[in-house]
């Protein structure tokens, strides 16, 4: 498939600083596909070792355990990228990923991906940066589910959902609402103990759910609630 109409790769941010004619003569380099909702992108046992642009929708990086249980580490939005690991190495995915929406994608192959890298290191770097904070959050993510019990890890995860969101006034709105699934699917526990949370969160004034968004009240408590056992852990 031909680069579409009305698309481009100047709406992917680590890209947008590049010269007309590069973005340009990389789209070329591209295959470009799209992918309905739940439609799997990447199989964890292909062997394809493309970098993958979303240019449009939304799809989600998961594994599944042995026993089948499905566990998400993220959601990637358009403009966002994924498959770099495997980009960059040549070694088997990592994950699965599966379109959560119509979603259309940019597939540059190995080569062109290395050779990006090395003709526009700032580019580079913007990759190695993510990927900082890939590894930062996966830490964080593991300390959790050796520290935490399930019920503090949904606290955590809220907070984290909350990110760059947290208001002047200690407040912070998470939208679109996240499905108590996919919390349970991030932080290894079930649909009911993320549901029973979030009825203590409202009882408790921490919480309130509004038409199309999850607002966390008093994000300092809910924090403290958090640093609180892990204080207790160490």
């Amino acid at each position: 498939m031909t680069e579409p109409e009305n698309v481009s790769l100047g709406n992917i941010p680590f890209l947008a600083d590049l010269p007309e004619k590069a973005l340009s003569d990389l789209a070329k380099r591209c295959s470009w596909r799209t992918f309905a909702p739940g439609e799997q992108v990447i199989d964890r046992q292909s062997d394809s070792c493309d970098l993958y642009f979303i240019v449009e929708g939304r799809s989600r990086v998961v594994n599944f355990s042995l026993s089948g249980r499905e566990v998400t580490f993220d959601d990637r939005e358009g403009g966002e990228y994924f498959g770099e690991l495997a980009a960059l190495d040549g070694e088997p995915r990592s994950a699965n990923v599966v379109a959560l929406e119509n979603t259309v994608v940019a597939c540059l192959s190995q080569e062109g991906f290395h050779d990006m890298l090395l003709t526009y290191p700032q580019v580079a770097v913007r990759i190695l940066k993510n990927m900082a904070k890939i590894v930062r959050i996966s830490t964080d993510r593991i300390m959790d589910l050796s520290t935490l019990g399930a019920n503090n890890r949904v606290h955590a995860e809220l907070l984290r959902l909350a990110g760059s969101n947290i208001q002047d006034d200690n407040t912070a709105r998470i939208s679109p609402i996240p499905i108590h699934g996919d919390i349970a699917s991030r932080v290894s526990t079930t649909r009911e103990t993320v549901a029973r949370v979030f009825s203590d969160l409202t009882r408790e004034g921490i919480l309130q759910r509004d038409r199309d968004a999850l607002i966390i009240l008093d994000v300092e408590q809910l924090n403290d609630i958090v640093e609180q056992v892990r204080g207790e852990g160490d």
